[in-house]
């Protein structure tokens, strides 16, 4: 190609560019994605001790209240608390999103007792998931701390994926899913971006097996609008959030806790399960909770 012919065909290269950036972000949303982003609805889900109050109750008064419909227990002892918690929803507009780890041992152990402790205590937990009408139960494959730990590599990642190919129908056939969290370096080296939990679903290739974003721990990605489309409306299951500085109640961190533009991306995915909190509280619990619950909506409305 002479230089003429170069400088022609890297003009029009160029144009085209430039007038993609012109689109409306709408058709930037990719497959699955909604052009009336008006009508899709936040659908604001708390752990258990976010909402003040003595009793399970009392905490679910104050959450109705507010009009938060989502409430996402611990893992831990679950099985025995299904009456509990079923009971407790009755006649009310709440039910339970997802539900937070609660396991014993990881998935990626090299340690076989410590393999089967996970195994046995995560599809415990995954099959009263099911009973509640959970959206799935969040897992981490490996924290940092975590010994003995399979070595990071291919060969590791071929073995996850089969481990959860395995899990993923498990929850499949108790209603429900599970649901990887990537976390940031200094907590989970494996996998730290929204789009390594999504190819990791991919190619775990069972409909059970979901990804989610947590806003304060997307701290390494560049982007939250384009973490939450990475996963997209195929895999993203839930969504945790707190201030982005100190993981307390957003809001508390002022000026830092901006979720517009990964709220922008949950509405052109058309984004129909959870954001719920999990986060620590520095001022006034009460009033801290009101103003957070005050501050997502506003910001939903603004994306």
């Amino acid at each position: 190609m002479d230089r003429r012919s170069f400088l022609k065909t890297s003009a029009l290269g160029s144009a085209a560019i430039a007038a993609g950036t012109l689109m409306p972000t709408s058709c930037s949303s990719g497959k699955g994605g909604v052009k009336d982003t008006s009508k899709v609805k936040l659908n604001i889900s708390f752990q258990e001790g976010i909402a003040p109050g003595e009793s399970l109750a009392e905490k679910l008064d104050f959450m109705e209240k507010l009009g938060v419909t989502g409430f996402e227990p611990g893992g831990r002892g679950l099985s025995g608390r299904v009456a509990e918690i079923r009971e407790a929803l009755s006649g009310r507009n709440i039910k339970v999103s997802a539900i937070c780890a609660g396991f014993d041992g990881f998935i990626l152990a090299d340690d076989a007792a410590i393999k089967e402790s996970f195994d046995t205590s995560m599809r415990e937990i995954v099959a009263a998931a099911g009973e509640l009408g959970s959206t799935g139960v969040i897992m981490v494959p490996a924290f940092n701390g975590q010994e003995p730990c399979k070595p990071h590599t291919l060969q590791t990642r071929d073995y996850l994926c089969e481990e959860l190919h395995k899990l993923g129908e498990f929850a499949k056939e108790h209603g429900t899913t599970v649901i990887l969290e990537p976390l940031n370096r200094r907590e989970c080296f494996y996998m730290r971006l929204v789009a390594d939990a999504a190819a990791i679903c991919r190619d775990a290739d069972s409909e059970g097996v979901k990804a989610m974003g947590d806003f304060w721990h997307m701290q390494e990605e560049t982007s939250d609008y384009g973490a939450f489309m990475s996963a997209g409306s195929q895999y993203l299951q839930h969504v945790h959030i707190a201030s982005r500085g100190r993981r307390i109640m957003p809001g508390e961190d002022g000026e830092k806790d901006n979720y517009v533009e990964g709220f922008r991306a949950l509405k052109e995915l058309g984004y129909d399960k959870f954001v719920s909190f999990e986060c620590g509280c520095e001022g006034d619990h009460e009033t801290a909770v009101k103003n957070a619950v005050k501050l997502l909506r506003e910001q939903w409305a603004l994306a």
